[in-house]
């Protein structure tokens, strides 16, 4: 069975170290060693990850990731690259599910903060597992979102989100409609069809959690 997480995860470190500490990321204030801290408190601080998407621990996550991102570079690295031995995301029932998308899009936030990049070519079993997150993002970020919104993933699939009014066509690549709808739309190539004011709103929209 392929193993993306692992693939995506040792890719990310490599290019963390081949990159440094102070290289700019897609996550706008983040450098490098931003982002490495980052994964470490999602994946070995429970108490802190929570600030991830709860308001409310916010503040008390942010003052954790701070505190990681003082570790030295080379270790923090180290570590982003070697999962924990035990961790509610990072073990052989949860890793790929859960961590496939989320060093496939961390690995772009480095690449595509680059100048020249360009999409990779990915398997298309990768590309699955991205439409298949792709869907759950549209339908979560963009079920209120005030046009009918069909979004295609050419040979992968395709839905309709959003509310009833004026239409709207967005289609890409798995991996590039990941990227859109998890709040990436700057760096993410897809087309978007439709009026130009409801496609406006959701190049714009805020679609990260």
């Amino acid at each position: 069975m392929p193993r993306y997480a692992r693939s995506e995860r040792e890719a990310l470190a490599d290019l963390l170290l081949e990159l440094g500490p102070d290289a700019p990321t897609v996550n706008e204030g983040w450098t490098t060693r931003d982002l490495a801290a980052h994964l470490l408190v999602r994946e070995r601080r429970p108490d802190a990850a929570g600030g991830i998407l709860l308001p409310p621990l916010r503040r008390y996550g942010e003052a954790v990731r701070r505190r990681v991102a003082a570790t030295p570079y080379a270790e923090l690295v180290a570590r982003v690259r070697r999962p924990p031995a035990w961790s509610p995301l990072s073990n052989p029932l949860t890793d790929e599910l859960v961590n496939t998308v989320e060093f496939f899009i961390h690995h772009e936030d480095v690449r595509r903060a680059r100048p020249g990049w360009l999409p990779r070519d990915l398997p298309d079993g990768l590309q699955a597992v991205l439409w298949r997150r792709a869907a759950l993002l549209a339908r979560m970020a963009l079920r209120r979102f005030p046009a009918a919104l069909l979004v295609q993933a050419p040979g992968f699939g395709e839905l309709t989100v959003g509310r009833t009014g004026e239409r709207l066509r967005l289609v890409g690549a798995p991996g590039e409609l990941a990227l859109f709808l998890s709040g990436r739309q700057r760096v993410s190539r897809v087309q978007v069809d439709g009026p130009a004011a409801p496609a406006e709103r959701l190049r714009a929209a805020d679609l990260g959690f």
